[in-house]
C-alpha cells in the first residue's frame, strides 16, 4: 500500500481486509478494526463511524498482503448502462437476433440488473481471474463498484472487474449466466474506499491489459457517461431483494477492447478507478480437475 501524505482534514478513508485482519487507512496513517468485516462495514453512516474508530483504534504498519474487500455479501451487476456497452452487446449479439434486446434496455426505465458471484468465487487484487475453455471470446469489464448496506444506502465503492464471454451471451442472451457466472469470473479491489462525500461522477475509469510485457489494450472513460443514477440502481436491486449483510453492485461498463480483441493466459489486466486505487488480476484458464 502507498502511504498517504498526513493532512489535517481526512476527506476520505480506506478499508481493507487483510490475512491479518481489517485494516483502516485514514490520513496517512493505518489502525487495526477487529470487528468481523460484515459487522464493521453494515451499518449507517460507515464514514463517521470509522472516523470515531481512529481515535482509539490500534494503530499498525501498512500491509500488502490483501484479501478481496468482501465477507458474507452476494455481487450483482447492472448492464448496459453506458451506450458504448450497448452498442457492444448488439454487435455481439447480431446474428443470433437478440441485438434489439440490448437497445431496449438501454432506453427502458427497468435496468438490465443479474446476479454475479457468491463472496467464494470472487478474486483479490494481485490473484488470478479465469477465462472460459468453452469460449473464444473472453474480455475483461472494469466497473465502479457499490457497497450497499442491509438498507440500501450506499456506503462505500471499491474496483470491480466482471469477466465476461461475449460469444457465449452473444450466441444467445439466455446464455447470460454461462458467460458471466463462474468460477474466478469477478474481482473486487483493493479496498473499500469511503469518502466523506460520494464519488465525483467526474471520477475516471482506466484500463489497461499488458500481454507479454507490452501494453495490448489501453482506455478511459468516466464515471458521468453513465446514463442510470448510481442510488436508481442500488434502488432497483433492493426493490425486491434483501441482502442482511449488504451487498457488492457492478455499474456497468464502457471500456469495451475491439471485437478481434480476446484476453490469453498470462495477460495483466490493470483497472485503477481515480481515489479509488488500482486492481491488477492476473488471466488463466481455471486448472483441469
Amino acid at each position: 500500500m502507498a502511504y498517504l501524505a498526513p493532512c489535517l482534514t481526512i476527506n476520505y478513508m480506506k478499508l481493507y481486509r487483510t490475512r491479518q485482519g481489517n485494516v483502516l487507512e485514514a490520513g496517512g496513517k493505518y489502525y487495526q478494526l477487529d470487528q468481523p468485516w460484515d459487522e464493521l462495514v453494515n451499518r449507517e453512516g460507515l464514514y463517521s463511524y470509522l472516523e470515531k474508530a481512529t481515535t482509539s483504534a490500534k494503530e499498525v504498519a501498512a500491509t500488502n498482503d490483501i484479501l478481496a474487500p468482501i465477507g458474507s455479501q452476494e455481487v450483482w451487476a447492472a448492464g448496459v448502462t453506458y451506450l458504448r456497452s450497448r452498442n457492444a452487446r448488439m454487435e455481439e449479439s447480431k446474428s443470433s437476433g437478440g441485438a434489439d434486446f440490448y437497445d431496449k434496455v438501454y432506453e427502458a426505465e427497468r435496468p438490465e440488473l443479474f446476479f454475479k458471484s457468491l463472496p467464494h468465487r470472487v478474486a483479490a487484487h494481485g490473484e488470478h481471474v479465469y477465462i472460459r475453455r468453452d469460449s473464444r471470446w473472453n474480455v475483461p469489464e472494469p466497473e465502479l463498484t457499490l457497497f450497499i448496506n442491509s438498507k440500501g444506502n450506499i456506503q462505500g465503492y471499491t474496483v470491480g472487474n466482471d469477466m465476461s464471454s461475449r460469444d457465449i451471451e452473444g450466441e444467445n442472451p439466455l446464455y447470460l449466466p454461462q458467460a458471466k457466472v463462474y468460477e474466478r469470473s469477478a474481482a473486487l479491489g483493493p479496498c473499500l474506499y469511503v469518502p466523506k462525500e460520494p464519488l465525483p461522477l467526474s471520477s475516471i475509469i482506466h484500463m489497461t491489459i499488458v500481454r507479454d510485457g507490452k501494453e495490448a489494450y489501453k482506455g478511459e472513460v468516466p464515471v458521468s457517461q453513465m446514463k442510470r443514477g448510481l442510488m436508481e440502481l442500488a434502488g432497483w436491486l433492493y426493490r425486491e431483494t434483501d441482502f442482511a449483510n449488504g451487498c457488492y453492485l457492478m455499474t456497468g461498463t464502457c471500456l469495451v477492447p475491439p471485437n478481434e480483441f480476446t484476453l490469453q493466459e498470462n495477460d495483466r489486466v490493470d483497472i485503477e478507478i481515480d481515489g479509488i486505487g488500482v486492481l491488477t488480476n492476473y488471466i488463466l484458464y481455471r486448472p483441469m480437475k
